[in-house]
């Protein structure tokens, strides 16, 4: 994994205040590693909020996370499940792992999940996220992941971190290039 590098914005984007870190990933196993290294400084409580176009590589971010936060079952992509719940298999907090591109209604259908109820005891993490449950929590951690799109075998992918909230604040994310 390469030092912090500048990701590319759409000029649609506004910046989120908050604590920002920026990584350049060029491979999956690079992707993983990075959620591997991200699991050491989350804990119970923790809403990680994750977007990206399709195949950008959220789901192997969150595989990285698992293994990292050293739950039980693969982490695979919960599309058609909507949320899958990893317990830990060492006394930290579970991973929920939710999806919200099907889910159209924001906050209200999201509360059929009862993530609100998890988070405190739980690190969750919420693919396509924006828009949706930032609701959940005054603290939380944007990932946005941005690749190449159209017919390319680009494996490159610029990944940004924003922190939001007291619990960010003091939070370095530039620890994770190391």
């Amino acid at each position: 994994m390469e030092a912090p590098a500048p990701a590319p914005h759409s000029p649609a984007e506004t910046p989120l205040p908050g604590v920002t870190a920026e990584f350049t990933v060029t491979s999956p196993e690079q992707m993983q590693e990075l959620g591997r290294r991200l699991a050491k400084l989350l804990r119970a409580g923790d809403l990680v909020m994750l977007n990206g176009e399709l195949g950008a590589g959220k789901t192997t971010l969150t595989r990285g996370l698992g293994e990292g936060l050293g739950v039980r079952g693969a982490v695979t992509s919960p599309t058609f499940v909507i949320a899958r719940v990893h317990p830990s298999l060492g006394g930290g907090p579970p991973l929920v792992h939710a999806d919200a591109y099907r889910l159209s209604g924001g906050l209200d259908e999201m509360e059929d999940l009862d993530l609100d109820v998890s988070l405190p005891d739980s690190v969750v993490v919420v693919e396509w996220g924006e828009g949706k449950v930032e609701e959940l929590a005054d603290d939380r951690l944007h990932v946005i992941i941005h690749r190449a799109v159209g017919d390319t075998t680009d494996e490159v992918r610029h990944v940004t971190l924003r922190g939001l909230g007291h619990r960010w604040a003091a939070v370095d994310l530039a620890v994770l290039s190391a």
